[in-house]
C-alpha cells in the first residue's frame, strides 16, 4: 500500500460522509416528528373518536408495532438484497402512509395507516445505521451513530410546537397535524434516489469491483476498504443466535429495550402524566421537558465520545432508575423536587439513548449487521409498544405511582444487563466484528482484518 493510501475507516469527514448522515438523520427526524404528534393529536382524536383506553393505547403503541414488524423483515431482507434498495422503499411507504392518515375515519383505520408507517420506519432504522455505520470513519462513527438520537428528539419536540400551533385549525386539526409528516418523509424520499450501496455489503458479497467503484467515486480514488468477507457468508437470524453471537444479541436487545420501554410510555402521554402528577402549570414544565430531551440528546454526544460505551450505559441505567422510583414515592405537596427530578430524568434519558445508535451498529460484523440492527430495534419497539400499550390501561387499573415503579424495575433491570453483559465497543473497526470466537466478549484486542482492498 503506498503512502497515500488511506482507509475507509481512517478517513476525515467528508462531503459525502455528510450527505449519507444527513439521509439517515432526516429519517430519526421524521420518526421523532411521527411519534410526537400523536400525543397532541389525542386530544382532539380521543373526544372525536370517542377512544376509551384500550384504543388509545392501541393507536399510541401502532406505529411501534410497525416498527416492530419493518426491522424484521426489512433487516433481514436487507442483509440479503442489500442496503439501497430499502433505503428507497422505505421512505415511499411512509410518504403513502403519512398521507392517508389524512383520510381515516375510524380508529381501526388510522391504527392501520400507523402500523405502515411503522413498518416503514423499521425498515430505515435496520438499514440506516448500517448504511451510514458502513460508511462512518472509525474516529467519528460514534458521534454520527449516536446523533440519531439527537435528530429524533428535534423532530420530536418539532411535533409538539407544530401540533399545538396547529390546535387552532378546528376539530379536523388532528388530521393535518398527522398527515404533515408526509412533508419530510417526501423530501428523504427524493434526496435518497442516486444513493450508492454500501460497499462492506459488497464486499461480503464478493462483488469487489463494484465496491471498489464506489468507494473510489464517493470517498476517494487512493482510498481502499479494510475489510474482507468473514469467511463463508453467511446471514439470517440463525446467525445471530449462534454460540459466537448469542450473548452480544441478547445484550443489544435487552439493553434497548429497557431504555425505550419508559421513553415511549412516558413521553406519548406526558401531558396527561404532568396533569395527573399535579405538574401541569400551562405549557411551562411540558416546554421545559422537552428542551432538556434536547439539551440531554446534546450533552449524550459529548459521553459518547469522552467516557466508555459500557460506564455511559451502566451508570446512566442507575440514575434513571433512582430517579423514576422517587417520582413515583414522592407526595404531590413537594411539586419542586419532583419537577427537579424529571428534569434530571429527561436530560439523562434523552443523552443515553444516543447508545442505541451506537451499541448495535457496532456489535455485529457486516454478514448481518441489518439483522442485528433490525432484531434489536424490533424488540425494543414491540417493548415500547407494549408499555405504551399498557400505561393508559394500568393507570386507570392501578394508578399512576405504582405505574412508575414498574418502569423503574425496568430500568434496574436494564443496569444489571448492562453490567453483566455490555461489552467496550468504542475503539474497534467494524471489520474486527468479523472475529469469529472471540464475538461474545468483543474485546479491543482482537486479530487485525485481512490485507484490505
Amino acid at each position: 500500500m503506498s503512502a497515500a493510501t488511506l482507509k475507509i475507516d481512517d478517513l476525515p469527514i467528508g462531503r459525502f460522509h455528510l450527505k449519507i448522515a444527513g439521509l439517515t438523520f432526516g429519517a430519526h427526524f421524521t420518526d421523532g416528528y411521527i411519534l410526537g404528534l400523536i400525543g397532541i393529536a389525542f386530544t382532539l382524536l380521543s373526544p372525536q373518536m370517542q377512544l376509551d383506553a384500550f384504543w388509545q393505547g392501541l393507536i399510541g403503541a401502532s406505529a411501534l408495532m410497525g416498527l416492530f414488524i419493518g426491522s424484521l423483515f426489512f433487516g433481514w431482507i436487507s442483509d440479503h438484497l442489500g442496503r439501497q434498495k430499502i433505503f428507497l422503499v422505505s421512505f415511499v411507504l411512509i410518504t403513502l402512509a403519512s398521507v392517508l392518515q389524512f383520510y381515516a375515519e375510524t380508529a381501526m383505520g388510522l391504527f392501520l395507516c400507523r402500523v405502515l408507517i411503522g413498518i416503514g420506519l423499521g425498515g430505515d432504522f435496520s438499514v440506516g445505521h448500517a448504511m451510514l455505520a458502513e460508511f462512518a470513519p472509525k474516529k467519528h462513527r460514534g458521534v454520527l451513530l449516536g446523533s440519531f438520537s439527537v435528530i429524533w428528539t428535534f423532530g420530536y419536540v418539532a411535533a409538539t410546537f407544530v401540533g399545538t400551533a396547529m390546535l387552532s385549525i378546528g376539530d379536523d386539526a388532528w388530521r393535518w397535524m398527522l398527515a404533515s409528516s408526509a412533508i419530510p418523509a417526501g423530501l428523504i424520499l427524493l434526496a435518497r434516489i442516486g444513493t450508492p450501496e454500501s460497499p462492506r455489503w459488497l464486499v461480503n458479497r464478493g462483488r469487489i469491483a463494484e465496491a471498489r467503484a464506489i468507494v473510489h467515486k464517493h470517498l476517494g480514488a487512493n482510498v481502499v476498504l479494510d475489510e474482507q468477507p468473514c469467511g463463508e457468508t453467511r446471514s439470517g437470524y440463525g446467525v445471530l443466535f449462534s454460540r459466537e453471537y448469542r450473548k452480544r444479541t441478547a445484550f443489544n436487545c435487552l439493553f434497548f429495550v429497557c431504555i425505550v420501554m419508559p421513553y415511549f410510555a412516558i413521553y406519548t402521554f406526558l401531558p396527561s402524566i404532568l396533569q395527573k402528577m399535579g405538574l401541569a402549570e400551562g405549557f411551562g414544565t411540558e416546554l421545559m421537558l422537552n428542551l432538556l430531551l434536547i439539551i440531554g440528546a446534546l450533552i449524550g454526544i459529548g459521553c459518547t465520545v469522552k467516557f466508555s460505551r459500557r460506564g455511559f450505559l451502566i451508570n446512566s441505567f442507575i440514575i434513571l432508575a433512582v430517579a423514576l422510583l422517587l417520582l413515583a414515592v414522592l407526595p404531590g405537596s413537594a411539586a419542586w423536587l419532583m419537577v427537579l427530578l424529571f428534569g434530571l430524568f429527561t436530560l439523562v434519558l434523552s443523552a443515553v439513548s444516543n447508545l442505541v445508535g451506537v451499541f448495535p451498529a457496532e456489535s455485529f460484523p457486516t454478514e448481518v449487521r441489518a439483522s442485528g440492527i433490525g432484531l434489536a430495534t424490533a424488540v425494543s419497539r414491540l417493548g415500547s409498544a407494549i408499555s405504551t400499550f399498557l400505561l393508559p390501561v394500568s393507570v386507570a387499573g392501578i394508578g399512576l405511582s405504582p405505574t412508575m415503579g414498574i418502569l423503574a424495575g425496568i430500568l434496574a433491570l436494564g443496569a444489571l444487563i448492562s453490567w453483566a453483559w455490555a461489552p467496550e465497543t468504542k475503539s474497534l473497526t467494524l471489520s474486527q466484528a468479523c472475529s469469529v470466537g472471540t464475538a461474545d466478549s468483543i474485546r479491543s484486542d482482537l486479530p487485525k482484518a485481512a490485507a484490505p482492498i
